[in-house]
């Protein structure tokens, strides 16, 4: 991985050049690094498009604080819904998400259960999506913008346990700091353990074989060379081991003639599948802030894995074949953007960005022969092997326009192509329009053409035929490979602020899609295949209420959205031939199709002196709503399931122990009332198996800050 000699190359020379450089860093570093960090977000501001922000203090707010898993995170955005196995869907859209660390991108990596970032490493989230400015390019539904600690305003750390309800046992840490030399950095890790890993099938209390065990590090360097520029190198690696959890009662596989497969029985709730994921990436920056002149380089590495191990007795019995998987994905790239203002009325902002993919799919499937009259003989294994080399371009040019004091537009474009199975490319037109109708009322419009290539690592290259006359055998023999999605974007929006404390903003938006993007779960094996619709639209509107004052904080998300598709046109093979033959004439909702989504959280914090010593006390609980996804009906996703609203509440106390050493105790308790519901049931395009929101939960646990 050539990026890690680069990053010790570039730390190296930057340390060394500037030893007897007694200049640099002439201001004070805490300002340097203030200043550099507003450069950088000056670099890609959102620029017209709807940008919704999570600080580090909402986010110790919200019920389990950092130890929350980062989807949770997300879920208290506006139009992010939930689904199973940890996929979000923001805006009727099925992943397509971008994330960023520190304004640089992090490469797609397989789906699964593991979350690969760590909450605890998040200084601040923004979500931001609507009509995205040029310098977003490839996935659009929304870009996850982080900025993590670094250590250089806060000298310390802290070491936690928290933990309880299904065996959960959670211990972590962090660190921070600065060195002499301008060198400011920060480390987190933790280890996860409990027995409800993946959601569970039942809407039992206790999952079946659902344990989990998972491994987080993230580690940040910045070395600030002079007064306008710094190298920052960022880490991080993440292992997890999960059980496919079991649902007791499934009913055995049976052949063409009726008959159960020739196989020793095992219960179902005994069956013993599995997966373990890991992910690793490295990010080198360096950036130059001058007067006019603003720029950052980067270049960045990853690699992620997924391996599927199943039980090969269990998953014949009940599914007709069982499929060992292992698939990954080594992607490297290079990414610069920079801006440069001509004037008083004009800045302009160019960029470009290069990846290079590796992707590997390892399939071995056992099945039975089956020519239409039942089993003819024993099993027989089928090895489908795929190794395949993509490779991403995109260019953008930009200019933001002051027309006038109120006015500002922000119009250019981006070209992209992409080699993958296919070779496809767009140019991309992009306009944004901002009017401040006064200090409290912001109105915002905005056109973008979007462009987005299937990902690379999710795509199955292979021949159904393969499979005819098993038990695996598909209804249609066709697999054309799943194309770019290419759409007209369109979002208007307001904010108001009624009060310095009070902002309200509401929405709208409408998408028209060729080649609609979806993703679904085709097989035993908990990873997802991409597909088209051959036309798409999708559109909605956002309520979002923020509210601070003193100790008081609350916020209340509200989202309408519809999103249809209409037409399979790849990976047909999967599909039923009733069922394409009816989507080919008719629009369906999409399987992650929510209509109403909302989210609302309050929080109270009130200092009290005890020992003449200062303690703090706070008081928290939020809720999320769903009116429920797809599911089968009498055409494909024509129903739906239930909806849900589990309200989650929690306590932390503060024991002040001197100037630099705290102890904070915190209790949560996740779905108060122990609603039992639903997040799928089985059935809908491309859902595998159903899946229950987590009953009742106690959690609790202990940090020292010093």
């Amino acid at each position: 991985m050539w990026v890690w000699f680069l990053a010790g190359f570039l730390c190296w020379f930057s340390i060394n050049s500037n030893a007897d450089n007694t200049s640099s860093t002439q201001l004070n570093e805490v300002d340097v690094i203030g200043k550099l960090d507003q450069a950088r977000n000056s670099i890609q501001p959102s620029l017209g498009a709807t940008d919704y922000n999570i600080a580090s203090d909402q986010i110790d707010d919200q019920t389990q604080g950092d130890n929350a898993s980062f989807n949770q995170v997300l879920l208290r955005a506006p139009g992010v819904v939930q689904d199973s196995f940890g996929q979000l869907h923001v805006r009727g859209e099925h992943a397509n998400l971008q994330y960023r660390i520190n304004d640089v991108l992090l490469p797609e990596g397989l789906t699964g259960f593991g979350e690969e970032l760590d909450t605890r490493f998040v200084d601040n989230v923004s979500l931001i999506d609507g009509s995205l400015p040029a310098q977003y390019g490839f996935h659009t539904a929304g870009i996850v913008d982080i900025h993590t600690k670094s250590g250089a305003f806060t000298n310390g750390g802290d070491i936690s346990m928290y933990g309880s309800s299904h065996s959960e046992v959670n211990p972590s840490f962090t660190y921070g700091g600065s060195a002499k030399g301008g060198i400011n950095y920060f480390v987190t890790g933790s280890y996860l353990e409990d027995n409800l890993g993946i959601e569970n099938p039942t809407n039992g209390t206790s999952a079946i074989h659902d344990q989990t065990q998972q491994g987080k590090m993230f580690a940040y360097v910045s070395k600030v060379i002079d007064d306008t520029s710094r190298l920052n190198v960022m880490l991080s690696a993440s292992h997890s081991d999960f059980q496919i959890p079991n649902s007791p009662g499934g009913s055995p596989f049976t052949d063409t003639a009726g008959n159960p497969l020739p196989l020793p029985s095992i219960d179902s709730s005994n069956v013993n599948d599995r997966q373990i994921e890991q992910n690793f990436y490295g990010i080198v920056a360096y950036q130059k802030a001058e007067d006019k002149l603003n720029y950052q380089v980067s270049a960045f590495t990853r690699f992620s894995e997924a391996n599927y191990l199943p039980d090969n007795i269990g998953d014949l019995e009940y599914n007709g074949v069982a499929t060992k998987i292992n698939d990954s994905i080594l992607t490297n790239g290079l990414e610069v953007d920079g801006s440069y203002q001509l004037n008083d009325n004009h800045t302009l902002r160019a960029g470009s960005i290069f990846t290079i993919s590796d992707a590997i799919n390892e399939n071995n499937s056992l099945v039975f022969p089956d020519s239409g009259s039942g089993v003819s003989g024993p099993e027989t294994s089928i090895n489908v092997n795929n190794q395949k080399q993509g490779e991403q371009y995109g260019l953008y040019l930009q200019d933001e326009w002051k027309v006038f004091d109120p006015l500002t537009i922000n119009f250019g474009g981006r070209f992209d192509q992409s080699y993958q199975y296919l070779n496809e490319y767009q140019f991309s037109p992009r306009v944004n329009a901002v009017y401040e109708v006064d200090q409290a009322t912001k109105i915002h419009a905005g056109y973008a053409r979007y462009f987005t290539p299937p990902p690379l690592e999710l795509q199955q290259n292979i021949n159904p035929a393969i499979f005819d006359n098993t038990t695996n055998a598909a209804q249609i023999d066709i697999n054309s490979p799943a194309k770019a999605e290419r759409a007209h974007y369109f979002d208007v929006g307001v904010t108001h602020n009624f009060m310095p404390e009070l902002q309200v903003g509401l929405d709208s938006y409408y998408k028209i899609a060729a080649h609609q993007l979806d993703d679904g779960q085709f097989g035993a094996a908990p990873i997802v295949t991409p597909f088209n619709y051959k036309k798409g639209k999708v559109y909605g509107t956002e309520l979002t209420i923020n509210y601070k004052k003193g100790g008081f904080s609350g916020y209340a998300n509200a989202a309408y959205s519809h999103a249809l598709g209409k037409a399979w046109e790849s990976s047909q093979y999967h599909f039923s031939q009733d069922e394409f033959n009816y989507v080919a004439d008719h629009y369906i909702p999409l399987d992650h199709d929510q209509s109403l989504t909302v989210s609302a959280g309050l929080a109270y914090e009130f200092d009290h002196l005890s020992l003449s010593a200062l303690n703090k006390t706070k008081v928290y609980a939020d809720l999320l709503f769903g009116s429920g996804l797809r599911k089968g009906g009498d055409t494909p996703n024509g129903k739906r399931v239930g909806s849900y609203n589990p309200i989650n509440m929690g306590i932390e106390h503060t024991f002040r122990i001197n100037d630099k050493n705290d102890i904070k105790v915190r209790f949560d308790v996740v779905n108060v009332f122990d609603e039992v519901y639903e997040l799928r049931d089985g059935t809908g395009v491309g859902v595998g198996a159903s899946q229950f929101g987590s009953r009742r939960g106690y959690y609790g646990g202990v940090t020292y800050d010093f």
